[in-house]
C-alpha cells in the first residue's frame, strides 16, 4: 500500500513541478531598462515586428486589411480551396455586417 502512496505523491510532485514551470514560461517577460539600441525604435517593448506593429495599429483596421491580404492570395494561389472555404461562411451574416460597417463610414464621413 505505501509503494501506491509513495507513486502518488511522486506523481503528484512531477505534475506540480510541470505547472510551475508552465507558468513561468507563459508569464510575460518583465521589462527591463536598457541603453537605446542603434537606429532607434524599441528594440524590447512587444511588438517587435513591422508586421505585428501593422496588424495591431489603427484599431483593428490593419487586422481586417491582413486577413483581406490573406483571402486575396488564396484566391490567386489556390482558387477552388478558397471557394471552399467561403461556401463555408456564413454568407447572409457577413454580407450584413460589411453593410453596416459600410453605411456607418458614409455616416461619419458625412458629419465630420
Amino acid at each position: 500500500m505505501s509503494d501506491a502512496v509513495e507513486a502518488r505523491n511522486a506523481t503528484l510532485a512531477r505534475l506540480e513541478h510541470s505547472r510551475a514551470e508552465i507558468l513561468r514560461v507563459l508569464e510575460a517577460p518583465r521589462a527591463q531598462p536598457s541603453p537605446e539600441p542603434e537606429g532607434g525604435g524599441d528594440r524590447g517593448g512587444f511588438p517587435r515586428s513591422r508586421t505585428l506593429k501593422t496588424l495591431m495599429s489603427g484599431g483593428g483596421s490593419g487586422t481586417i486589411g491582413a486577413v483581406g491580404a490573406l483571402v486575396g492570395g488564396a484566391l490567386l494561389a489556390r482558387p477552388a480551396l478558397a471557394f471552399r472555404l467561403l461556401r463555408m461562411l456564413p454568407t447572409d451574416a457577413l454580407a450584413s455586417w460589411l453593410m453596416a460597417k459600410a453605411v456607418s463610414a458614409l455616416r461619419s464621413k458625412k458629419s465630420g
